[in-house]
C-alpha cells in the first residue's frame, strides 16, 4: 500500500494541464508556467522552459545527465534533456512531482521562503 501512495505522489502532476504556476516545494520560488508543460510519456511532469533565472543546471554525479536545481534554495528538481524533439524548444525538464507544487491561476502565491 505504501508503494502505491509513493507512486501516486511521484506522478501527482503528470497529467495536470490546468492554468497556473509550478513552484518549488521547498522554498515556494516560481519555477515553471503551466503553459511550458507537455506530455512526454516519461511518467514525470515535463516542461520545455523555466522562468528566467529560476533553475540551475549541473552535471550529475554520473557525468552523463544534467541535474536541475531550484536556483533559490538548491533543491533537486530532476534532470534536463535536450535533442529529443518533443517540442520546438527541444528541451525536456523531467521534474519529480515531489519537488514541486502547483498553484492554480488566480490563487494567491505563497511567499518565497529564505534559502537557509
Amino acid at each position: 500500500m505504501a508503494s502505491f501512495h509513493l507512486t501516486r505522489l511521484y506522478r501527482e502532476y503528470e497529467n495536470l494541464f490546468s492554468p497556473g504556476i509550478f513552484i518549488c516545494r521547498r522554498c515556494n520560488s516560481p519555477l515553471y508556467s503551466a503553459e511550458a508543460k507537455f506530455h512526454s510519456g516519461c511518467g514525470w511532469p515535463s516542461f520545455d522552459e523555466e522562468y528566467p533565472g529560476s533553475v540551475e543546471r549541473h552535471v550529475d554525479m554520473d557525468g552523463r545527465r544534467i541535474e536541475i536545481l531550484c536556483a533559490h534554495c538548491h533543491a533537486h528538481l530532476g534532470h534536463v534533456f535536450e535533442g529529443e524533439g518533443f517540442t520546438e524548444k527541444d528541451t525536456r525538464h523531467c521534474v519529480n512531482s515531489l519537488s514541486i507544487r502547483f498553484i492554480s491561476e488566480g490563487k494567491e502565491m505563497p511567499p518565497v521562503l529564505d534559502a537557509d
